[in-house]
């Protein structure tokens, strides 16, 4: 390669590198800020963070908020039962309520209908601007359910004393809900929500169970009675929880389980589990007779095999039937493997009106503490299927334990209003968990048990957003959540919704596991000691993407763990190594602090909790600098704050308060910024405060988006730093870090550029604030160009420079994203795909590392044909292109994990030189890095065409294993309370047993006997 081409590229990039970081240096103020912390250096205390000592904290107060939680339901369960115990049942009762679907609803004269009446809604902000009453709350009943059906109205009758609790979802199927909203059917006029098969309603009212549902599939099925039992294993599906396990077998001659791969064992009922064999579920075909002594006998062999390894619920367990009929009794069957003792529940569902077998299959029921159902169409399935739930909640309901029962998290667009103040996303829903808590009879004619319901009430993991303290957690650090079986509840990793259409949630968002963000651990050590609740430390290298995955950061993280007491929960907390573990604390006057910090430029993050500004109704309409104010100078003494962050705050707001001048003087100096290339400047310290300057008026500025909400990543979040801070850490100290935004085309516009300031000199120097500044990028890339002009000529006339049509210049930064090139569409690219033959070399040679990342919440597009295939189902999101009123999916995008690379340039490397054989001709390219930054400059030889060499790409591949996951079993803890059965239960409510020929009631009354006598 030309000598001379290779001193002159050194030439510019220093002559680009000293005019940036002046440009940068100057008008951010870096310099005077790191002069103004190092002044105070002598008067601070730097401290270790002792991560254990945080976590423990943490979990107290996350121990404290759900005990409290807790308590209040337990109090609504007392009122409920003492409610229902003074109610006198009446068939003839007549009682108009708010039904949820028909208030403010008339008839065509303009009358209220019935049910309806005058409702007053008003828009609240305290609950997302819905419109809600705060003193009524209304009853919602299942489309396919009698509004008047006796039951019910007795039931929200009794139940009107729990008018303002959050939720009761009645065991009859009505949902009563406070605050009072309207509900709207979908475009069929049906609202499909059923409290009963809620995942808190069912983990309350029953015990984990493992379950084998055997489907028949001998000939007499086919036609209707196949399609209605399809729809009945999916009921049945939809009951189940993840504490719960379960297996599908078919049988006509031959045993088919439904799944091949998973013949003998039982998996655990997660959203996915049950998703693949929904999807196997339409492969059924009838064909042959059916021999269900056989089937019975495999699913009592592998319910035992299963039990004995301790894998499942190791509690209740139960076989459903779904035929359409039996010829015997299979008491032999029954003696071998389930009587005296009779811990397996048979349930019975017959398919058809016909009743020829009906008592056979009655019989079945009865004498294994089951019931019996039958279902002549598809709309009886889901209220027949219910009712098993009914009977495997009686030794609960017998043993009158109020179990408290926590889901994972998860997002109720239907059940649920959440509160705006505690939604992490103010334009879609909030993540949440539920704490609920069985309800019973406490009449003395219902000993044998009756579950009335089930109390709930939802906790935005909001709440527990804002008592994560954020400043002791640094820059890279985070506190996380799981549940016990190991499913995240919150992590800053955590993606539940689709990126496009924000409030669409993916399918299986509310059951990532944790070793599916923190996959660096191969062996699952964090995630295993932390599902079995013990407390102790853990630490590995992790790689960290930022900027919508495009960025990598890498790490050193320590882990802190330990159980929260009083819940299935654990709680973690992470600390980067180096300047993460440390914290310092200085000390201002209050009259100084709360000066600069009520200037016009501060503001606090607005997700961190200096003051708790929600407890009292009053106080929700201040800010936090006003909650501060007032607190300090005790003219709210009922305020919580934190001393400890608020006392920094102020420390911040002085130290960083001369920059204001600074920057108001630039501003001021027309000689300064003349063509307006630098558009902002910002700043923000350890305690989330910020503080910006505006060098152009807000309607000229090249990206509206930044630091304002809608930039999320560049912002202060409950659970991260702004993105230009964190990668300003991870710089050398006093160099600058440059980027292009990712984003729509508007945000190609700009350029950031950031650095950090340490307190100290070494290793162990906290981060205290980082400082920035908002380029026009036409302004940065003019800077180039004239850099690249320059050279050595004493007649100014250059032999060569990036005008010359034999090279071609390039400006790159340490993730190989191009920030100029004279391609101005190519801004903002990855350099690999525009010059791929170069960036293969500089892999070869080592100048970039390409290292391999994984993402198992990714989505994958697929084909998804015209718009009446049917392919654009519930848990997917369609792309479709309509022309006037026909419309076509083009693609869907589906859940799936993802391995795809991100590159990072070696920092030793500061000039490299290259030649690469391309057919017949040698490019050649030199790179070198640009002083202070984190930028390289490539310049390439133009001559020679390598456009033949593959792009080298940063799509994501696909990795397909789904049976790999279906088959292997993660570590859980069960939990700790178990009711599979009871001695006092009466097995003669069994669904229809009265209804039992003489025979076999004879014979059914005899077995009992006998069982009872051993």
């Amino acid at each position: 390669i030309n000598v001379l081409l290779v001193s002159r590229v050194k030439l510019w990039a220093s002559a680009f590198g000293g005019e940036i970081k002046s440009i940068s240096a100057k008008y951010s103020g870096s310099q005077l800020l790191q002069k103004k912390y190092k002044e105070l250096e002598k008067s601070v205390r730097v401290e270790e963070i002792d991560g254990m000592k945080v976590v423990k904290n943490l979990s107290k107060k996350m121990e404290e908020m759900f005990r409290k939680k807790k308590e209040a339901i337990r109090r609504l369960v007392e009122a409920a039962e003492e409610a229902h115990l003074q109610h006198e049942e009446n068939p003839e009762l007549q009682y108009e309520y708010f039904n949820a679907v028909l208030i403010n609803e008339v008839d065509e004269e303009g009358n209220n209908v019935e049910l309806g009446g005058e409702f007053v809604l008003e828009p609240n902000e305290h609950f997302n601007n819905l419109s809600v009453n705060l003193s009524l709350s209304v009853v919602q009943v299942p489309t396919n359910m009698y509004n008047k059906d006796p039951a019910i109205v007795n039931g929200v009758y009794w139940s009107e004393s729990l008018n303002k609790v959050f939720y009761f979802g009645s065991a009859k199927g009505f949902f009563r809900q406070y605050p009072g909203v309207k509900w709207h059917p979908d475009e069929h006029g049906v609202i499909a929500f059923d409290c009963r098969n809620r995942k808190w309603y069912i983990q309350a009212a029953t015990s984990p169970k493992d379950v084998v549902i055997l489907v028949d599939v001998s000939g007499s099925m086919k036609g209707l009675r196949l399609t209605i039992a399809r729809q009945t294993v999916s009921s049945i599906l939809d009951t189940l929880g993840d504490d719960d396990f379960f297996n599908i077998i078919a049988y006509n001659q031959e045993i088919h389980y439904v799944e091949p791969c998973l013949n003998g064992t039982l998996v655990r009922a997660d959203r996915n589990n049950k998703a693949h064999f929904r999807e196997h579920l339409d492969k059924l075909f009838a064909k042959g007779i059916g021999l269900l002594g056989d089937a019975l006998t495999e699913a009592f062999t592998i319910l035992g095999d299963f039990n004995q390894t301790g894998h499942g619920s190791v509690c209740s367990q139960a076989i459903m039937l779904v035929t359409d009929g039996a010829t015997q009794m299979y008491d032999d069957v029954f003696a071998k493997f389930n009587w005296p003792d009779r811990k397996v529940r048979i349930f019975p569902y017959l398919i058809g009106r016909e009743s020829a077998f009906a008592d056979n299959m009655k019989w079945m029921a009865c004498a294994n503490k089951g019931y019996f159902s039958q279902i002549s169409t598809l709309a009886d399935v889901q209220e027949n299927v219910m009712r098993y739930l009914h009977v495997m909640s009686r030794p609960k309901v017998i043993d009158h334990e109020h179990d408290t029962v926590w889901t994972e998290a998860y997002m109720d667009s239907t059940g649920s209003i959440i509160p705006q103040r505690l939604t992490i996303d103010h334009s879609g829903p909030s993540l949440m968990t539920t704490v609920a808590m069985p309800v019973f009879s406490t009449k003395n004619e219902t000993v044998s048990g009756i579950l009335l319901g089930v109390v709930g009430t939802d906790i935005p993991l909001q709440e527990l957003m804002k008592i994560i303290p954020k400043h002791l957690l640094g820059i890279h650090g985070y506190a996380f959540a799981i549940t016990n079986n190991g499913y995240i509840l919150t992590h800053p990793d955590l993606r539940p919704l689709y990126q496009k259409g924000q409030k669409r949630r993916k399918p299986n968002y509310s059951s990532v596991d944790l070793s599916e963000v923190e996959w660096e651990d191969k062996d699952d050590f964090l995630r295993n000691a932390m599902v079995n609740r013990k407390t102790g430390t853990f630490s590995m290298e992790v790689k960290k993407t930022v900027d919508k995955g495009k960025r990598l950061l890498k790490m050193h993280n320590d882990y802190y763990y330990t159980e929260v007491k009083g819940t299935p929960f654990s709680v973690g907390v992470a600390l980067s190594r180096g300047h993460g573990k440390f914290f310092f604390r200085g000390n201002v006057s209050v009259e100084a602090g709360l000066h600069d910090l009520e200037q016009p430029d501060v503001a606090l993050a607005d997700e961190w909790t200096y003051c708790n500004t929600d407890e009292y109704y009053e106080h929700r309409s201040l800010s936090q600098i006003q909650a501060i104010k007032l607190y300090l100078t005790g003219r709210k003494p009922l305020i919580k704050c934190d001393r400890e962050l608020i006392q920094e705050v102020l420390f911040d707001a002085v130290v960083t308060a001369p920059l204001e001048a600074y920057w108001t003087g630039l501003a001021l100096n027309k000689s300064e910024n003349s063509d307006k290339g630098v558009e902002i400047a910002y700043l923000g310290t350890r305690t989330g405060l910020s503080r910006t300057n505006l060098f152009v008026v807000q309607e000229d500025l090249s990206n509206q988006d930044f630091l304002t909400a809608e930039d999320k990543e560049g912002v202060f979040n409950a659970d991260h730093f702004p993105l230009w801070y964190k990668r300003a850490a991870e710089q050398v100290p006093g160099t600058f870090v440059y980027s292009i935004p990712f984003g729509g085309n508007e945000n190609k516009s700009v350029v950031l550029a950031s650095t950090a300031i340490q307190l100290l000199d070494d290793r162990k120097s906290p981060i205290v604030a980082s400082v920035g500044i908002q380029m026009n990028l036409n302004f940065f890339q003019r800077k180039f160009w004239t850099a690249s002009r320059q050279c050595a000529a004493l007649d100014g006339k250059c032999t060569i420079s990036c005008d010359n049509e034999d090279i071609k210049c390039y400006l790159i930064d340490n993730n190989g994203f191009i920030l100029v090139t004279e391609d101005y569409s190519q801004t903002g690219e990855f350099f690999g795909e525009v010059e791929a033959a170069v960036m293969t070399k500089l892999l070869l040679i080592g100048s970039f590392k390409r290292i391999n990342l994984y993402d198992y919440q990714a989505l994958c597009r697929e084909y998804a044909g015209s718009s009446d295939s049917g392919h654009c189902l519930s848990h997917v999101m369609c792309v479709c292109v309509c022309v006037r009123e026909s419309c076509v999916f083009l693609t869907m995008l589906v859940p799936c994990d993802t391995e795809y690379p991100a590159f990072v340039s070696e920092r030793t490397i500061k000039e490299t030189t290259g030649n690469i054989d391309c057919e017949g001709c040698v490019r050649s390219f030199v790179i070198q890095q640009i002083p202070s930054s984190n930028l390289f400059m490539v310049v390439v030889d133009n001559k020679c065409d390598c456009s033949s060499t593959l792009p080298v790409s940063m799509d994501p591949i696909e990795i397909m294993y789904i049976l790999v996951k279906l088959k292997f079993q993660k570590d859980r803890k069960r939990p700790e309370s178990c009711h599979p059965f009871h001695p006092e239960e009466n097995a003669m409510e069994c669904g229809g047993a009265a209804g039992l020929s003489a025979p076999l009631t004879g014979a059914l009354l005899s077995l009992l006997a006998t069982l009872f006598t051993r």
